[in-house]
This record gives structure tokens, C-alpha cells and sequence, in this order.
């Protein structure tokens, strides 16, 4: 009996390859995806050097630079308002590198990146296990997805990741080290929004004759709890939005949305 069943498997397993390899070579035989592949392909060999380095980042690089102006914006606005607080409560001005190390910046700093990595690294995880018919930020459904190929099959690519070649526990480590990074990344911010936190609110509370917390009573208070929670709850509501819109929604070249002719059933990217 178990052999007919590993058979029917296998065949199950067989066909749905077989569609989606031929789904693939429809895809990409396509004048314009072979269009679109072409001008990549002339972009990236008529580039050299610093270009090409430009042209094969881009992406990141992008990200990065609007990180820069808006952290920048956020100094600048924030130590503005800081020194006016300051002045009220007739208090000096701080200086720059004086607001950098207030528990005013690192409190705010740290609340909005503790949110954006737990958002990330719960996202992460859910991808893993869960489904959601017809979005491009779900794993395809009937079809075997490339993202669930068991990586000792690998580790005689000479290509393959170092760790994926080690195999081992170094390969256990690695093919959980994304969603393990972030989540490490959320602690951190985590932590650093209760000191910061707590340094802010004692502040605040010696300026109007109250006594100054610890990390763990700053831990205690509502407070902080609502500067968590009011920003977990937008990244989850985002994230829940960005998946239910892509089923319906397109944006032609992103690799975040389905092809624009997809089918709102089509599953993943």
C-alpha cells in the first residue's frame, strides 16, 4: 500500500513540475518578457565599473538614501522640538551630539525600528507556513515552490551558499537566518526603546518634582506599552493590507506584484 501511495505522490508532484516548467517557458517565451529581459541584459553589459555597481544596487542603494534624509529630518526636527521643551521648562538648549544621546532620540528612534523588524520578522515566518489564494506575497498553492527545495540537494553546487555546502549545524543556522536576524534585530530595538524610554520618562517626571524609574519600572508603566502597541498594530495592519490588495491590485515591473494579466487566483509572484 505505501509504495502505491509514494507513487501517486510522486506522479502528483511530477505533474505539477511539469505545469509549471511549461508555464515558465510560456512566460518568458513571450515577446515581451524576452523584450524585457533583452534591455536588462544590454543595461547591465553596457554599464561598467562604478555604473554597473549602481545599475546591479540600485535598489538598496535607494532604500538606503531615503533612510539618510529621513533620519536627518527626523535629528533635525526632533532636536528643534526637544530645546523648545527644553526652553519651556526653562532648561539650556542641547546641542546636537547632546540631543543624540537624550532619551528623547533614542526612545523615538528605537520605538519605530522595533516595530519595523517585528513586523518583517513575523512576516518572514508566516510566509513560511501560511497561504493566502491569489496574492504575490504568498507561496504558490497546487505547485511545488522552489522556496520549500530541501537545500541538501544542493551541496555539490559550486554556487550555493558556503553554509548550504557545509551542511551540518551551520546549515540549520543559515536556512532560519533571516527570520532569526530580524527577530534578533527586534530585541535589540526592543531594549534599547526601554532605556532610551525610561531615560525620557524620568526626565519627565523630575521636571514636574516626581522621582526618577529603572529600565524595569519604565517596563511597568502604560506608556510603553502604548508606544508598542500603536505602532505594532499599524505594521500588521499594512502588512495584512499589502497582501489582500496585491490579489486585486497590480503594478507592472514590481517584484512585489503579480504579473498585470495575472488572474486574481494566481498565486504568488
Amino acid at each position: 500500500m505505501a509504495p502505491e501511495i509514494n507513487e501517486r505522490i510522486s506522479a502528483v508532484v511530477g505533474d505539477a513540475q511539469e505545469r509549471a516548467e511549461q508555464e515558465d517557458r510560456e512566460c518568458t517565451s513571450s515577446p515581451s518578457a524576452l523584450k524585457a529581459a533583452e534591455s536588462r541584459a544590454n543595461a547591465v553589459h553596457q554599464r561598467s565599473g562604478f555604473h554597473r555597481f549602481l545599475f546591479e544596487n540600485g535598489l538598496s542603494i535607494a532604500a538606503l538614501a531615503f533612510f539618510v534624509l529621513s533620519f536627518a529630518g527626523q535629528i533635525m526636527a526632533g532636536q528643534k522640538m526637544y530645546n523648545d521643551e527644553q526652553r519651556a521648562h526653562g532648561q539650556p538648549a542641547a546641542a546636537i551630539g547632546e540631543y543624540l544621546r537624550s532619551g528623547d532620540f533614542i526612545e523615538a528612534t528605537a520605538e519605530n525600528w522595533e516595530s519595523e523588524f517585528l513586523q518583517m520578522g513575523i512576516f518572514v515566518l508566516l510566509t513560511a507556513y501560511l497561504y493566502q489564494r491569489g496574492s504575490s506575497e504568498s507561496k504558490t498553492i497546487e505547485e511545488p515552490d522552489a522556496v520549500d527545495q530541501d537545500p541538501r540537494e544542493a551541496k555539490d553546487d559550486p554556487d550555493a551558499p558556503w553554509p548550504v555546502r557545509r551542511g551540518g549545524l551551520w546549515l540549520a543556522v543559515y536556512k532560519r537566518s533571516l527570520g532569526g536576524a530580524l527577530l534578533l534585530l527586534f530585541l535589540v530595538s526592543f531594549a534599547a526603546h526601554a532605556v532610551g524610554g525610561a531615560m525620557a520618562y524620568s526626565e519627565a517626571q523630575q521636571s514636574h518634582g516626581g522621582a526618577a524609574v529603572s529600565v524595569a519600572g519604565y517596563l511597568a508603566t502604560s506608556q510603553f506599552w502604548f508606544e508598542s502597541f500603536q505602532n505594532w498594530q499599524s505594521e500588521f495592519f499594512s502588512v495584512a493590507v499589502l497582501v489582500l490588495m496585491s490579489i486585486w491590485l497590480r503594478q507592472q515591473g514590481s517584484a512585489q506584484s503579480k504579473p498585470v494579466a495575472a488572474s486574481t487566483r494566481d498565486t504568488g509572484e
